[in-house]
């Protein structure tokens, strides 16, 4: 798991996170979401947007995203995932040093 989900497992955000925390809050309802439904739709379409990059790479991608998104406080929804983990690969590739030719 990220280092992200280490930070989360303080005594005080743990404590603070659980107390103000109702049934119908969207704390409550981000957990509620299953990880799988979400996880490996949006993997396999960026994987397939993004045939450079490995399948591993992608995959981590989208669980940092989530990681980082239920960290914030957002619900990591399959569109804010994608969304997020799409400009994180786009920044990979465009970062890629250009390949030398022959001089």
């Amino acid at each position: 798991m990220p280092v992200l989900a280490t930070r989360l497992g303080g005594p005080s955000v743990t404590t603070l996170a659980a107390s103000p925390a109702s049934p119908a809050s969207p704390a409550s309802s981000a957990s509620s979401v299953p990880e799988a439904a979400l996880h490996e739709p949006v993997t396999s379409h960026l994987a397939a947007e993004f045939p450079t990059i490995s399948l591993d790479t992608v995959d981590r991608c989208v669980a940092e995203v989530r990681a980082c998104a239920e960290h914030l406080g957002i619900e990591p929804t399959a569109e804010i995932v994608e969304r997020v983990a799409r400009e994180h690969l786009l920044a990979l590739v465009n970062s890629a040093p250009p390949s030398r030719g022959p001089r």
